[in-house]
């Protein structure tokens, strides 16, 4: 809890009258019961209303002199008039209100007003004190006539100045001056033309416009309402050459004003005159200097305060800056003032010296005081003036020192002090202060009572506070003496002290910090020497209102919707209300704007929408609220007020003004443009501004019609387009280029067809475009042949050689004349398939999975094209049996760019036999085979057994039973098994290895402990080493008998089925939750499908990815916990990544990290008979055929039904574990365990993702592509395989269907 301090100090914030000390006419308490008991007590009367010092009356009305006061008993009411007593009897005029000092002089009927004119002054008495008024001046309002006089026409030269004066009759109060014309319009004024502070009309220099006859003066009396009009003044204005043609004849040197001639003047001052003035102004007015000056041209005004700064906040201009007016006048404010007036002639000055005075003010004005017999106090009047003022005591009107003596009171200047004071004491003070400029006067009076304790604050008040905020429990009082206050707390007997409370003098009791266990019944007893009250008050503290979630920013477009939160917690007895402002005030009243409990939601939103929004939440005791600022964006407004200027043949300057931003930045501006000769209706991009420029120069094209329009862009968007320009056409010329995209190709063996980008239309430069196509042989000594063409994008040149180079170029022409002569392109006439093999062929056998081919490249002669490069088609041989179908041949093809003549074939399998042989490529198409070349690759390790079965569990053993590798990649030497024990606290016991021969397919475990779970890992190995593991768990039957276990690695017997060597490691460690071990890796283009082993616990698994040998950062996808597979997307083709599989939660259980890169883009399709109608509809009939045969192939399978393995795994497949397939990326099948096919589209990737390594200087450059595939220039593969189907291989050039892609570097990732 805060500290809390005891205080009896005055300075609190008390919420009531402090009637225990203080009464003042003016704080009259609203409260009923307070209003009583002031009725109830004695007070000297105070003034509660007057008229004003000087008090102007107007004629027309009866005349109200004020006096309003109160007391008790009621006071009486006396006038004096001129310093003596006005008897109101006598004068049956004047009459007194009833129940007031107020007068009423009737005027209307009879008598005038200026009969009553003079200072009167009220006094208020009764048998406490008496209290009097100010020195009501009255005086009658008057607006005289202006006197009569004859007003000579004005006639001035051009360019002189001239003063029209007005010169009103003095009025009371003075008249407000204005000119006007016959017609009661106002005369324009301006910095040349200006009207004075003392109604003059000022003309720094006359013009021919002034001239006219209807210059009036105006003087308006606003107390009477009435307006006096001055004669009208004539002027005219004499150009130089009218003053000669008339001076002579007409005109005295009297008569004319202004003799100089028009012609420019430095500035000089009509007013003030002379270099120095002097003001002086009354501290609090309004300080008005001016300066008008005349010159020509017609000078500036500035001002300036020498040694000081004028104050900003209060200083203001009027009459183009001619007067300067400062507000609340201060001493500060005195000093010189300097005015400057300035043409492009000269420079004049004028020096105001401002004197401030003051009339009196209040620095302490008395207050009235009610004091308990015996005590002591005193009186304080302070006042401040220039001069200072002098300070005067009356009491009840009559000088103090004139009035009866009494010896508790003691003046000593401007104070009175008390002392033991007394019930006759009691009288009404007042205070008179004055100087030269005015005086003050203050009624103060001193009320000596004896009352008894009162509390006036009522009985059993609940006082209902906000927690943590302070609570004010009043205990109004009063009494004289001034009682003591005590509070107390329910039942508790000591008294409310300490610094948990604050007790004020007027019996309030302050809780500052106040909490939930503050609440209660409070009791408030208040003593003197007269008596003593009580009374009891009830606190209840409430939870304070809480706005828990608050609107905030939001940034909409237009016609958008807006939600603004406002969820508010409040105390449950409190109800709370919630009302929405914007900007301060009430939401406008539009069905857009729903309020709901707890948010308020804009739909349609609109530009008037913008704004702070604020949330109101109000109880019964508190208001809390939050804001919010809505900024309503939108694509900007197009821009505006296009224009074109300086036209140039090959340019223009457009320029434009920009529309609004509709508060979202213009971040730049896009320029197009319109052909309207060339393509009407269509608009094309010029160029791009920044937002900063709203002027471009534009280049132009030779003969085009151009419209141009601007569009602004800004983070919403773009505006809508601007109105277009006005057109502009541009002279025809010469092209200025000549088409692009030359290129000169045979489509035919025997022809040259030249092509070539047509040129858009404004590209002509004129009308009339044609193309010149010229061409001759390369490195001949023959002339060009030259066509002149039109319309078309292509020429075709016959009986050209085959495959010959050609000098080719064209140029454009129109009617005006040539393009630049063109650059010379070479091209070549048609292709056609190359005659002669690659020989030679030769392969060198790098590893089980990796041999090197080479071959001598074919002449060049022979090629009869462009060189594409080589192809290897290569394929498996297959072993079959005279019983067996013949098997089909899946043929792999791999393209080396360029005059190769080596390359690597990659992604073999071990312990295999392959055919190869090597085409040449040129655009054309192939060319013949080389000689079928035959080759063996050596062993490799196998696959991961088939399957790892554990089944028979009883108390100590277990059958196993295995199937050997699908892919056993040479002759399988023997088998590996591995086990040990997992106890309950997941500790594992000695690992245990047997040897099992190759021809061996189970095994029985005996002399296993009880109801023991086992971890099996199983392997297979060839002479080349082990192969990848498959793993299993198994526990043994639990012991009915309760026989005890034996302890864990207890070296006891072990037998099993056959006789191998076991090697025991008897190491103890703890059971980690086992990682995960990526099994398989299958990719393709884009996408890539992982698949993992993981034997531990339920968790959540992810895997992480990124490009392999780079820096960047993981990319992380979570996954399921039931699923052994992912499927990561959005690879890019031809790419290396590498994967891993971790557990989320444990950061080190990570499998180790793979690589693995995706396949190239798709290889075309070979140009051959395939393409041919007749060929495609054999295919398809071929392909029916087939159909029909797989159909009754399939139903005679299932007749033959299926073993029951087999039946159990279609039974209980689980489609979220089924293997991908390779080419489309869906799940199928496994296939059956004798159907051992090789696996179309390249091999797999092995099982532990490693590929054994033999030494080879070869790089990857070696390393060919699919069809279409080639290398990077830093050496690295980014090709493919493809496959395609035929029966045996089969020489010659013949044409099959597009092979299809799969990856090339699955064996190396």
């Amino acid at each position: 809890m805060q500290p809390r301090r005891m205080s009896l100090s005055s300075n609190g914030a008390p919420l009531i009258l402090l009637l225990c000390q203080v009464i003042t006419g003016l704080e009259v308490p609203l409260d009923w019961e307070k209003a009583k008991l002031l009725d109830e007590l004695v007070q000297p009367p105070t003034i509660t209303h007057q008229s004003p010092k000087n008090y102007i009356v107007d004629p027309r009305e009866n005349i109200v002199i004020q006096c309003e006061a109160k007391g008790k008993p009621p006071p009486s009411f006396s006038w004096t008039r001129n310093g003596t007593h006005f008897d109101i009897d006598k004068d049956p005029q004047v009459k007194m209100m009833s129940n007031s000092g107020t007068l009423v002089i009737n005027i209307m009927t009879s008598g005038k007003a200026e009969a009553y004119e003079g200072e009167y002054q009220c006094t208020a008495r009764n048998d406490r004190g008496a209290a009097v008024s100010n020195n009501i001046v009255v005086r009658q309002s008057r607006s005289p006539l202006w006197t009569k006089e004859k007003l000579e026409p004005r006639i001035v030269q051009e360019g002189m100045p001239l003063v029209l004066p007005c010169r009103p009759p003095i009025g009371l109060p003075s008249p407000i001056i204005f000119w006007m014309d016959n017609s009661f319009q106002r005369l324009p004024q301006n910095e040349r033309v200006s009207q004075g502070l003392n109604g003059d009309l000022y003309f720094s220099n006359v013009q021919a416009e002034d001239t006219r006859d209807d210059y009036i003066c105006y003087a308006r009396f606003n107390h009477t309402q009435t307006i006096q009009q001055k004669q009208p003044i004539s002027v005219k204005v004499l150009s130089m050459d009218a003053v000669n043609e008339t001076i002579a004849a007409n005109l005295s040197d009297i008569d004319f004003y202004g003799d100089g001639p028009s012609e420019k003047r430095r500035p000089s001052l009509l007013t003030p005159t002379g270099a120095t003035s002097a003001k002086s102004v009354l501290r609090g007015k309004v300080l008005l200097l001016e300066c008008i000056a005349e010159g020509l041209p017609t000078p500036e005004i500035h001002w300036s305060k020498e040694g000081g700064e004028l104050p900003s906040k209060r200083t203001f201009y009027e009459n183009f800056k001619k007067t300067q007016k400062i507000v609340d006048v201060s001493e500060a404010d005195s000093g010189k003032y300097k005015c400057t007036a300035k043409n492009e002639i000269g420079v004049t000055y004028h020096v105001i010296t401002v004197t401030v005075k003051a009339a009196p003010y209040w620095i302490t004005e008395p207050r009235n005081r009610v004091m308990s017999p015996g005590e002591d106090g005193v009186l304080t009047c302070r006042a401040q003036g220039n001069p200072p003022p002098q300070i005067t005591w009356l009491t009840n009107g009559v000088e103090i020192n004139l009035a009866p003596t009494d010896p508790s009171r003691e003046v000593d200047g401007d104070t009175i002090i008390f002392t033991n004071v007394q019930e006759r004491s009691s009288a009404v003070f007042q205070c008179n202060a004055s100087n030269e400029y005015g005086y003050l006067l203050a009624n103060a009076f001193v009320n000596v009572l004896v009352e008894p304790p009162r509390i006036l604050t009522a009985g059993s008040k609940v006082f209902q506070v906000i927690a943590n905020r302070a609570a004010l429990l009043s205990c109004d009082f009063f009494g004289s003496p001034v009682p003591t206050v005590e509070w107390f707390k329910e039942a508790h007997a000591s008294v409310l002290h300490g610094d948990e409370y604050i007790l004020h003098s007027n019996g309030t009791l302050e809780i500052p910090i106040v909490q939930k266990d503050d609440s209660g019944t409070y009791t408030c007893i208040v003593r003197n020497k007269e008596g003593k009250a009580q009374n009891e008050v009830l606190l209840e503290v409430k939870d304070p209102t809480i706005i828990i979630r608050q609107p905030e920013y939001k940034v909409t477009q237009r016609f958008g919707r807006t939600s603004f939160e406002c969820k508010v917690k409040h105390d449950p007895t409190l109800l709370p209300t919630i009302v929405w402002l914007k900007d301060d005030d009430e939401l406008p009243i539009s069905e857009r704007f729903i309020v709901g409990k707890d948010h308020l939601m804009i739909t349609n939103t609109t530009d008037t929408d913008e704004g702070t929004y604020t949330c109101v939440a109000n109880t019964s005791l508190d208001s809390v609220f939050a804001s919010a600022v809505l900024t309503v964006v939108d694509y900007p407004n197009p821009p505006i007020d296009l224009e074109l200027t300086g036209h140039l043949d090959r340019s223009v300057q457009l320029s434009w003004v920009p529309g609004s931003d509709n508060n979202s930045p213009i971040t730049s501006f896009i320029i197009e443009y319109e052909d309207g000769l060339h393509e009407p209706g269509t608009w094309h991009y010029q160029t791009e501004v920044p937002a900063t420029q709203t002027t471009a120069v534009l280049q132009l094209s030779p003969y085009v019609n151009y419209s141009f329009r601007v569009v602004a862009v800004n983070k919403i968007g773009r505006s809508r387009p601007s109105e277009r320009s006005e057109q502009h056409m541009t002279k025809a010329a010469n092209p200025d280029g000549n088409p692009s995209g030359v290129k000169g190709i045979g489509s035919e063996p025997h022809n040259l067809v030249i092509s070539w980008e047509p040129m858009r239309g404004f590209l002509a430069n004129g009308p009339g475009l044609q193309y010149k196509v010229s061409w001759r042989q390369k490195d001949s000594d023959d002339e060009w042949t030259s066509v002149i063409v039109a319309s078309v994008s292509k020429y075709v040149v016959s009986a050209t050689p085959t495959f010959v180079p050609y000098e080719i170029k064209v140029q454009a022409l129109n009617d005006i004349g040539y393009a630049e002569e063109p650059a010379v392109v070479i091209g070549h006439s048609g292709e056609d398939l190359p005659m002669a093999a690659p020989s030679n062929v030769q392969v060198h056998v790098v590893n089980s999975t990796l041999v090197k081919v080479h071959w001598e490249a074919v002449p060049p002669a022979t090629i009869q094209g462009h060189l594409q490069g080589y192809r290897v088609y290569y394929w498996k041989l297959h072993h079959s049996t005279k019983n067996s179908r013949r098997h089909d041949v899946e043929k792999k093809i791999l393209m080396f760019s360029g005059n190769r003549t080596h390359g690597m074939l990659p992604g073999l399998e071990p312990y295999s036999h392959y055919m190869l042989n090597v085409r040449v490529v040129n655009g054309k198409g192939e060319g013949p085979a080389s000689p079928d070349k035959p080759f063996s690759t050596p062993e490799g390790v196998p696959n991961m057994p088939t399957f790892l079965k554990i089944g028979d569990p009883s108390l100590d053993s277990l059958t196993l039973e295995w199937g050997p590798p699908v892919h056993p990649n040479g002759i399988l030497t023997e088998y590996t098994l591995k086990f040990q024990p997992i106890n309950s606290t997941h500790e594992l016991g000695p690992l245990q290895e047997i040897r099992i021969p190759a021809n061996e397919t189970s095994l029985i475990l005996r002399n296993l402990n009880y109801s023991t779970r086992y971890k099996f890992y199983f392997y297979a190995h060839t002479s080349v080493g082990p192969g990848s593991q498959i793993t299993e768990e198994s526990v043994t039957i639990m012991d009915e008998g309760g026989i005890p276990q034996p302890a864990l690695g207890a070296g006891k017997e072990i037998f099993f089925a056959t006789s191998p060597v076991m090697h025991i490691f008897p190491t103890m460690y703890k059971v980690r939750p086992l990682y995960p071990r990526i099994r398989n890796i299958t990719t393709a283009e884009t996408y890539a499908t992982v698949t993992w082993d993981y034997e531990g616990p339920d968790v959540n698994l992810y895997v992480e990815y990124g490009v392999a040998f780079s820096k960047e950062d993981w990319k992380k996808e979570s996954v399921n916990g039931s699923r052994s597979f992912f499927i990561l997307e959005g690879l890019t083709p031809g790419t290396a990544y590498k994967v891993r599989v971790g557990i989320e939660g444990v950061s080190d259980f990570v499998s180790s990290e793979e690589t693995f890169q995706t396949g190239p883009a798709m290889a075309s399709r070979q140009v051959d008979i395939a393409t041919q109608g007749w060929f495609i509809g054999l295919m398809c009939a071929v392909a029916l055929l087939i159909l029909v045969l797989l159909v009754v192939c399939f139903v005679r399978r299932n007749k033959g039904g299926k073993y029951p393995v087999k039946e159990k795994e279609d039974a209980h497949a689980d489609p979220e574990i089924q293997p991908m397939k390779e080419d489309d990326g869906t799940f199928g099948e496994y296939s059956d365990a004798e159907d051992h096919k090789p696996l179309k589209k390249g091999s797999r990737t092995p099982s532990d993702r490693t590929v054994k390594k033999e030494d080879s200087d070869d790089s990857l450059v070696d390393y060919g592509e699919g069809v279409n595939g080639q290398f990077n220039e830093d050496g690295s593969f980014i090709g493919q395989y493809s496959g395609k189907k035929e029966k045996e291989p089969v020489e010659g050039n013949e044409s099959s269907e597009a092979p299809s892609p799969v990856n090339a570097m699955n064996s190396f990732v």
